[in-house]
């Protein structure tokens, strides 16, 4: 059974955009410099955003345009060298380590490239390793069926798919039931079928759940699916706009 066959058949999502809330960030002004010796690299250069409770947001640009270390700063797995990102009304830049680490562990959930799953572990135990440590989880079996993957709680990442490793990294984020979903180029080590499959279950979590998310791509296909895309291009936000129509992610081809 090829991977687009194991997708859920859910029902087509809206296609007019969502209706979103409140702010949950507001970036003012944020830059980062990486100083390596005498040479300094400018990833951002001075950027405003604001990320709004519900939605689901693309973050759009070519490798080097700023979208990692912008995604990393919200998350608080990185800091400005300037500037203000505050979540929630809560300013990040302040934090020391330990209330960064607090903030991501009870607050956002990540879904990198590549999956980083445990290999002796279960698709359920991998989902686990998270459940055991948040306040509020979601029964492991209950994330993964979200994603899709309802049958395959008992086997080993070696007998899964990319995109169903893919798929139980997914679950793996959100079991902890977290606020955000922060999404690094979830689809860049998988082909385009399997790629739809992953969005689709990113669709559905942000669809079923509410969580807001965020995606990083350079793929400007994606950006269809979302309710509103930020074009970066070198370290600065070089567009904005809405969607008017949202595509549904199995529509989707490149």
């Amino acid at each position: 059974m090829t991977e687009r066959q194991t997708a859920p058949a859910d029902p087509e999502p809206p296609s007019t955009p969502s209706i979103v809330g409140d702010a949950v960030f507001v970036a003012r002004g944020l830059t980062k410099v990486y100083r390596m010796g005498e040479v300094e690299v400018h990833a951002l250069r001075g950027v405003d955003m604001e990320l709004y409770a519900g939605e689901l947001m693309v973050l759009l640009g070519p490798s080097g345009s700023g979208k990692s270390t912008l995604l990393n700063i919200l998350g608080g797995l990185d800091v400005p060298t300037s500037g203000t990102v505050s979540y929630q009304d809560h300013d990040l830049t302040v934090l020391d380590d330990a209330a960064l680490t607090r903030y991501r562990r009870e607050h956002v959930g990540f879904v990198f490239q590549f999956y980083n799953l445990i290999p002796s572990l279960t698709a359920r135990e991998n989902v686990s390793l998270v459940t055991e440590i948040a306040a509020d989880p979601m029964d492991p079996a209950d994330a993964l069926a979200i994603v899709g993957l309802g049958e395959r709680l008992d086997h080993f990442p070696a007998q899964l798919s990319g995109g169903e490793q893919q798929r139980v990294a997914i679950a793996r984020a959100i079991a902890k039931q977290p606020d955000v979903l922060l999404c690094d180029e979830p689809t860049g080590a998988l082909d385009a079928a399997t790629g739809i499959v992953v969005l689709e279950a990113l669709e559905r979590v942000n669809r079923e759940l509410g969580t807001t998310t965020a995606v990083i791509t350079h793929n400007a296909v994606i950006a269809k699916m979302a309710d509103r895309v930020v074009t970066l291009s070198a370290g600065v936000i070089a567009d904005e706009r809405h969607n008017d129509r949202k595509t549904a992610a199995r529509e989707l081809s490149w």
